[in-house]
């Protein structure tokens, strides 16, 4: 029996999306769950199963295809089998011998999926020097990756013989001479993704609709690391998760935002819309590109919750587990540099919301302390803020209160 495969149901704020990567092709014999096809949106990946043991009998949207909600993708056959296995399990009649015979190996020797025939196209790269290690020599995505990982290896060999060559000292009584490098200068254009599309509109709208302004203030992490040192054994026991620094900084941010609102807000046209609750973003690094989950009624969750939940949204975007729902909304925003190494930096709005805090490197510096020098592992810490809705007091304040918070963490526990 045949069935269709379609696209999911997309979200209200979800458009369209694009056939990213068909991980099975047509004729190919799937278990029920087995996954068949990617489809990117500008948000997440969104993962189509198989429904049943059966086989993809043909292929109707072909990668980097853009499909709407529940549009047909694929015929899929239910409970059938892939004429390949039959003919390696049935004797060929036409053989005199009546012996087992499989369909010719050169049949598939080189034939490729869409994806794999697109890299190789991008790169130049021969079929014939691609080692098919798919069903009947098929050859995969990652069969790809790999020649062409051998081919820079081999470029890159050739250039350090070159080299080498070029500065050993020649003997007088033997001339030795080597083949020049021939120093490629190559290009590839790859299309964007529709995540990093979508970051770019974002960011476009962002600097063209907003006044952004930001403001900087630096913060002596050595209480917060001090106490990280002398708890951290107990709260790892007792909670399962190391205490980190995102936490005590969600938690100084939810406690700024309470006591000036206006930067929990947001702009919907000529209106301000002030938020009742704390929905913070953070913001994680995929291999995609910058994802914001969202940390959802921030000021209900203590210190080993919301570790324990940025721990899984970052294992969530290498994965590229994260789902619409997680990456939705969102009041105000912090994001971290200084994972990275960033000292300073200016952080851009993420639209609607009219506020982001920028966190970075800890470095020590010798700062002045009741007029002595002393070396203090010191981080500065950035807001920027659409000033059409903010004013600077405002912004100015809410910085120093987080600053406040993280240098005296028992404010956070006395609320004050």
């Amino acid at each position: 029996m045949s069935t269709e495969i379609k696209a999911p149901q997309f979200p209200e704020s979800v458009a369209d999306g694009t056939v990213a990567t068909w991980h099975k092709q047509a004729g190919d014999s799937v278990k029920r769950d087995e996954l068949l096809v990617d489809i990117e949106t500008d948000k997440v990946v969104l993962e189509v199963p198989a429904p049943a043991d059966g086989v993809l009998q043909k292929i109707l949207k072909e990668e980097g295809d853009t499909v709407e909600s529940q549009e047909v993708l694929a015929v899929f056959a239910i409970g059938a089998e892939a004429a390949s296995s039959k003919s390696k399990s049935e004797p060929n009649k036409a053989d005199g011998d009546g012996a087992a015979t499989t369909e010719s190996a050169g049949d598939g020797a080189n034939a490729a999926g869409p994806a794999a025939r697109k890299l190789m196209a991008e790169h130049g790269l021969d079929a014939s020097r691609v080692q098919g290690s798919g069903k009947g020599g098929r050859i995969t995505r990652e069969d790809v990756d790999q020649a062409l990982t051998s081919r820079e290896q081999a470029r890159d060999d050739s250039d350090e013989k070159a080299s080498e060559a070029k500065s050993a000292p020649v003997s007088s009584a033997v001339a030795v001479s080597a083949p020049a490098a021939l120093g490629e200068r190559e290009e590839r254009r790859v299309p964007m993704t529709r995540l990093r599309k979508r970051i770019a509109e974002r960011l476009v709208e962002a600097q063209q609709t907003a006044a952004i302004l930001t403001t900087f203030n630096e913060v002596n992490m050595k209480p917060i690391m001090e106490m990280r040192k002398h708890y951290q054994a107990d709260f790892e026991k007792t909670h399962g998760v190391r205490l980190g620094f995102m936490s005590f900084f969600v938690r100084a941010c939810v406690e700024a935002l309470k006591r000036y609102p206006v930067t929990n807000a947001s702009v919907d046209g000529d209106d301000v819309v002030y938020h009742g609750f704390y929905d913070i973003g953070v913001a994680v690094s995929s291999e995609r590109g910058l994802v914001v989950p969202i940390l959802r009624d921030a000021d209900q969750k203590g210190l080993a919750e919301v570790e324990s939940q940025i721990i899984e949204f970052g294992k969530k975007a290498k994965a590229g587990k994260l789902s619409i729902e997680e990456m939705t909304g969102g009041t105000f925003t912090i994001s971290n540099g200084g994972v990275f190494g960033s000292l300073m930096s200016t952080p851009i709005l993420n639209p609607p919301q009219t506020a982001i805090l920028g966190m970075h490197k800890i470095q020590e510096r010798p700062m002045a302390v009741d007029g002595k020098v002393e070396i203090l592992p010191m981080m500065y810490i950035a807001m920027s803020y659409d000033h059409r809705l903010i004013d600077g007091k405002e912004a100015v304040q809410f910085l120093v209160t987080v600053k406040q918070f993280i240098e005296d963490p028992a404010r956070l526990l006395l609320d004050i």
